[in-house]
């Protein structure tokens, strides 16, 4: 089984001063049974480097370098100390345009700096209601994780766009079939399928997690902001630990 992974994006939120609920977080899990992962606002990755946790970046360029005034490479990332980025989030594919072949080019930079790549897919409100979710599933898989990914260098996060943020969650039979569905295409393209984890992210929180990690190839969750407090990231993590 793959080991389970509870992140955090923190996305644009959060100071020095926020760092506190890092130290609350490692009263409670600096040894525990799960792989947790911060990802906060880029200006924070070096100050998290106490912590016992793994630091993430929420993006990446795809170039090493260049005039790209404001981005930042995954090299960047690395050398800051973050060991994971996110890639393809559907804030990034919303907001900025990004493509999959982009996020395929994104995620080959991390591999390339030594990341590993949280590679973010999910349909909108309108897919889903419009019955082609698995279609659109199926496109952001083969046009965004490059070949050489592995179970070592990359994570895929399932995360309908239409539950982040919203409170509104997929139904459990949802969830399964997604992540079945996506286990299955994984499957028929790498040798290592059943070790690469499959995280689940939309309005995960304290009261709904447990039964979240209860479904079969859900091996974690990317939580956004049920992580930026410890006090709603714990249970999350133990919900997981007990998993």
């Amino acid at each position: 089984m793959p080991r389970k992974l509870a992140a955090g994006n923190w996305k644009m939120n959060g100071l020095r001063a926020n760092l506190t609920e890092l130290i609350k977080l490692e009263e409670k899990h600096a040894d525990a049974d799960v792989d947790i992962l911060i990802c906060p606002p880029a200006t924070l990755i070096d100050r998290c480097q106490d912590t016992p946790f793994d630091i993430g970046g929420q993006d990446c360029h795809a170039a090493i370098g260049g005039a790209h005034t404001g981005d930042l490479s995954a090299d960047m990332l690395a050398d800051a100390g973050a060991s994971y980025v996110l890639t393809g989030h559907s804030e990034r594919r919303t907001d900025h345009g990004e493509t999959d072949e982009m996020i395929a080019a994104k995620t080959q930079a991390a591999y390339d700096a030594g990341l590993i790549a949280v590679i973010c897919i999910g349909e909108t409100l309108a897919e889903r209601e419009g019955g082609t979710t698995l279609d659109v599933i199926d496109t952001q898989l083969a046009g965004s994780i490059p070949d050489e990914a592995d179970n070592e260098n990359t994570v895929i996060a399932y995360e309908p766009v239409w539950a982040i943020g919203t409170g509104k969650v997929p139904t459990l039979d949802q969830i399964a079939e997604v992540h079945g569905h996506i286990r299955a295409r994984l499957q028929q393209r790498f040798s290592d399928a059943n070790e690469m984890r499959i995280i689940y992210g939309g309005s995960v929180k304290p009261s709904n997690a447990a039964e979240i990690f209860s479904v079969a190839n859900v091996d974690g969750a990317l939580v956004g902001g049920a992580s930026l407090k410890a006090a709603d990231f714990s249970p999350i993590i133990t919900a997981l630990e007990n998993a």
